[in-house]
């Protein structure tokens, strides 16, 4: 099953309200998707695609210093030194001292700079590209049943990620790891992206996707997870 068919499928299912987001990153520019007119922020990226948008980024097109360093688009060291200390984030209120930045991001994930050259998003149901991560904005109980289909047949347990920016934890952690990954999201990011208090995230690597949507459909012919 296409990627997009995967999607509209895991609609069905979960009766999901916000679209999921299929990721990709490339060495080069891609041919067949248009590039992003303007900048914006990487979790602004995901918003345009969860509302229908398809297209893809460089460089160029990211606003935000950390969505450029998490994704893999800009060294960290190519930054001025109070961003590459933190110091920054400490009269913002997110840190209370440069200290914690620090030690907090030894504990990120990032993608190593100098590989990848663009990203494409796309709203996954209309996805024609295979992704690399598949992120969803989803309620608790949607999130939840993401967790039993990924145990489902492995046993595997997800990853749980904090407060750390999205394009960290929910972008660069699975694309990484290979896990499915679980969080809140930054406030940043719930700030710029506009999301309910209710609202979670959950991040599918796309190699596991067809074998997560396979266990939900199976999983609804059980007793704990049959449909009223």
């Amino acid at each position: 099953m296409e990627s997009n068919e995967l999607g509209q499928k895991l609609n069905e299912i979960l009766k999901l309200e916000n679209e999921p987001v299929a990721i990709k990153w490339s060495v080069s520019e891609p041919k067949n998707i248009a590039k992003e007119e303007g900048k914006s922020r990487f979790c602004g990226k995901l918003e345009k695609a969860m509302k229908g948008e398809i297209f893809y980024a460089t460089l160029e097109e990211e606003e935000c210093m950390g969505g450029a360093r998490y994704s893999g688009l800009k060294g960290m060291d190519e930054y001025p030194a109070n961003v590459q200390s933190g110091a920054f984030m400490v009269p913002k209120g997110l840190y209370k001292s440069i200290p914690a930045v620090q030690r907090s991001r030894e504990n990120e994930t990032y993608i190593n700079p100098g590989i990848f050259n663009a990203i494409s998003f796309a709203p996954l149901n209309k996805a024609e590209f295979e992704p690399d991560v598949i992120f969803i904005l989803c309620n608790a109980k949607q999130g939840m049943e993401i967790l039993h289909a990924n145990a489902y047949d492995s046993g595997s347990h997800g990853l749980g990620a904090d407060a750390t920016p999205i394009c960290s934890s929910m972008a660069a952690t699975p694309y990484m790891t290979g896990k499915v990954t679980y969080g809140f999201g930054d406030v940043a990011a719930r700030q710029n992206m506009g999301i309910n208090p209710e609202d979670i995230m959950v991040s599918i690597p796309g190699s596991d996707l067809s074998r997560i949507v396979s266990n939900l459909s199976q999983m609804r012919t059980k007793m704990f997870f049959k449909e009223e």
